[in-house]
């Protein structure tokens, strides 16, 4: 990179970083267990709106992999999320009433809560409907993760968001409260992938599967991002610059090696596509606080006219993150 190209990074950093700290006055606290945070803690930050239902497993299923606290924005939650997170002993929970699309989607909300309480810690950025998955994790938990990250000087762990899906519509299988979401999304998309670099941030731009195939199809480089890096051994300069997409420093995207996949990396197993799926894709085209004017939920909404049936003869079913790493859309790199 020229020294030019340098200079302009560092500045949009300390953009970011001040976006976020006038942002903060937009945060209400309304549970702060911060004090119960120790020195090795590994923290997990998510923004969410209406998400009741979703919640006691993506609490349990964190709470297994070994996230000590929960920091929460809620951004006018009606449906309960609030009440029962501020019932939660491990969860610290803000709320705003302010735009979401205006904290860019809430990342300078949680590049604030980040820059305050994450310091020091390993940090897991989060939605309510992405599961983390690594290398081993039905045998080690995140702590084992982040102690070989630490021993190895690596800062950031990459994850590509993996789409999950049921086969049949969408609507026929009912979701219950504290169900896990992959009893009924058990599909996706082995292949039907595209790779780029971003010259700009140095990171791979990874786009394609069943949103790309179903609801993109006459524009699939329209179709959302895929690649994400949501468990960093945070520092309070650091910020995300889009979504958990692209991080700043530029260093700290530099997580795959595009020759041979040898250096380690995980999934998101992404359970967007339960029952409630057009229903919250309504609320969202009525709310406009989605990135371009929600051209994707104007997509998601077109499609859903027609009750799609994501799955197709080259679906394949989840079995475990071996066969993920068989696959290619993840690696153990050298930690065996």
């Amino acid at each position: 990179m020229s020294i030019v190209s340098r200079y302009r990074l560092r500045l949009a950093r300390k953009r970011w970083l001040f976006r976020a700290f006038r942002k903060r006055r937009e945060l209400i606290s309304v549970t702060k267990r911060v004090k119960a945070i120790k020195p090795a803690d590994i923290l997990l930050f998510s923004t969410l709106r209406n998400e009741r239902a979703r919640l006691p497993y993506f609490l349990k299923y964190y709470r297994g992999l070994g996230v000590n606290h929960f920091l929460i924005v809620d951004n006018e939650s009606d449906d309960g999320s609030h009440d029962y997170l501020k019932a939660q002993p491990d969860v610290s929970l803000w709320r705003s009433a302010h735009s979401y699309k205006r904290a860019r989607f809430g990342v300078d909300w949680l590049n604030w809560l980040q820059m305050r309480y994450g310091h020091g810690h390993w940090t897991l950025v989060v939605d309510p409907d992405e599961f983390f998955i690594y290398p081993f994790c039905d045998t080690r938990p995140l702590r084992a993760l982040t102690d070989w990250l630490d021993a190895s000087s690596i800062k950031a762990f990459s994850a590509m968001l993996l789409d999950m899906y049921p086969k049949g519509p969408i609507n026929t299988q009912a979701y219950t409260e504290g169900q896990n979401p992959f009893e009924i999304l058990q599909w996706f998309d082995s292949g039907n992938y595209t790779i780029s670099r971003n010259k700009d941030f140095g990171n791979l731009w990874i786009q394609g599967g069943p949103r790309a195939r179903v609801f993109f199809p006459d524009a699939p480089e329209r179709a959302p991002a895929l690649n994400k890096i949501p468990l960093v051994k945070w520092h309070w300069r650091y910020a995300y610059a889009s979504s958990t997409h692209t991080l700043l420093p530029r260093g700290l995207n530099l997580v795959y090696d595009e020759w041979g996949g040898e250096k380690a990396s995980g999934c998101l197993l992404h359970a967007k596509f339960l029952d409630s799926f057009a229903t919250k894709a309504e609320e969202e085209m009525t709310r406009r606080q989605h990135y371009a004017n929600s051209h994707e939920y104007t997509a998601y909404k077109a499609a859903l006219e027609d009750n799609p049936d994501l799955w197709c003869k080259w679906s394949e079913k989840y079995i475990n993150w071996r066969q993920l790493e068989i696959l290619g859309l993840m690696s153990k790199g050298n930690w065996a």
